[in-house]
């Protein structure tokens, strides 16, 4: 019998980066009976709007002519419909683009991922934020990279030292600016121009990750990097931002539709890649993106933000009822996430192991989050699923847990 197991002579070395997503393996909880779950940040199904995808899907199989192009190959750039729709998308957040100027992705992890395969060469640097997405963190670790944090002490002069010292350069700055996964911070103005000012200093690529971007529920607006990056430079095509944005958080997860937009000389690049990885995105559910999009997008947006924002709104309440001396918790503006850091000593993932069992609670410990895998105290709650009544009764039965896990500490 073959050798198959974790070490077996013709794996590529880089395998070994290649690990299981703790978030997915705590989804396989959420069939258990009882069981109060803020861990997966997904949407929350009872937004989904059912009848405009069947009409969409109908419409896409019937119609005269074009019912077999919906269900043949496509171009790997992408539904030119749908490119046309999210250039007029773009545009409105202040980035000037045109259709050639996106490609359609299997959702924006996908752009992630091949994003680390054009420009990641093994030991190069990539600059993020700690804690940071960890979709993020598995997508660029197959490249092999090693990671630096923005903010903070982190001033252009070191991140150049640290990289020049293992033998590298910094080739990319990645960042949620917007509602974080998973801290639900969002950059400030200044801090966007800075990301500008670090990158242009190191010459090095920015990763706009903007699938939380629509999500805002207090405040206004801030102009994307891609925004910024455009009115310092003139245009799209002299920019170094690549905006990764996606239909999961707003529309549907489930049809993996996003994108990336950026110059075209690096759309190219990527294009090229997905030709490689899948030849092109599913015809019929761009299709039928671009029909729901095109009629219901601003709607479900708005259902959306009255839904999570009452979430959040009772979670950030039932933290101030039940937190223990401490605990502090971020108060996002938008987003589906509410980092809470554990009084000092409290181990997220064996408290995770309590809550479950003691509870029937879940949630994502932080260490997940950090490319070094501290954050030990720190845990992500999600808001998006559990109704107002089933959160304040997690937060309640959270809370319990960890002022019993106390003790062990002394």
């Amino acid at each position: 019998m073959p050798d198959i197991s974790p070490t077996a002579p013709w794996l590529a070395q880089r395998s070994s980066r290649m690990t299981a997503s703790e978030i997915r393996e705590l989804l396989k909880l959420l069939d258990r009976p009882g069981l109060i779950s803020f861990a997966g940040g997904i949407p929350n199904p009872a937004l989904f709007d059912m009848n405009a995808f069947h009409r969409a899907y109908a419409s896409a199989l019937g119609q005269p002519g074009g019912g077999p192009a919906s269900l043949q190959y496509s171009a790997s750039e992408g539904y030119m419909p749908l490119r046309m729709w999210i250039a007029d998308h773009m545009a409105a957040k202040g980035v000037r683009c045109e259709p050639e100027n996106i490609l359609i992705t299997c959702g924006s992890q996908q752009g992630l991922d091949f994003i680390g395969k054009l420009f990641l060469d093994p030991g190069d640097t990539v600059v993020t934020a700690a804690p940071t997405y960890l979709g993020a963190l598995q997508a660029f670790n197959t490249y092999e990279p090693r990671y630096d944090t923005f903010g903070g002490n982190g001033t252009v002069g070191l991140l150049r030292a640290n990289a020049e010292a293992h033998g590298s350069r910094v080739k990319l700055l990645y960042l949620v600016p917007d509602f974080a996964n998973p801290s639900g911070a969002t950059l400030d103005l200044s801090s966007r121009e800075r990301a500008l000012d670090m990158a242009g200093e190191l010459g090095c690529l920015i990763v706009e990750d903007a699938a939380y971007t629509a999500l805002r529920y207090d405040g206004e607006d801030l102009p994307p990097i891609a925004a910024l990056d455009q009115r310092r430079c003139g245009s799209i095509e002299e920019s170094r931002t690549l905006y990764c944005g996606t239909f999961s958080k707003t529309l549907s997860p489930g049809l993996r539709v996003g994108w990336v937009c950026g110059p075209k000389h690096l759309l190219h690049r990527l294009t090229l890649a997905k030709q490689a990885a899948d030849l092109h995105s599913a015809t019929i559910n761009q299709i039928a993106m671009h029909e729901v999009a095109l009629t219901r997008f601003d709607d479900q947006v708005a259902m959306a933000r009255a839904c999570y924002r009452e979430r959040r709104d009772a979670m950030l309440a039932a933290l101030a009822r039940h937190a223990t001396d401490g605990m502090e918790w971020t108060k996002p503006e938008g987003g589906l996430f509410v980092w809470v850091t554990l009084p000092d000593g409290v181990d997220g993932r064996r408290l995770l192991e309590r809550a479950v069992a003691e509870e029937n609670v879940a949630f994502v410990p932080g260490q997940a989050f950090f490319p070094d895998r501290s954050g030990i105290n720190t845990i992500r709650l999600s808001f998006s699923l559990p109704d107002p009544h089933r959160i304040e009764e997690g937060i309640a039965r959270l809370c319990k847990v960890i002022r019993a896990d106390l003790p062990t500490r002394q």
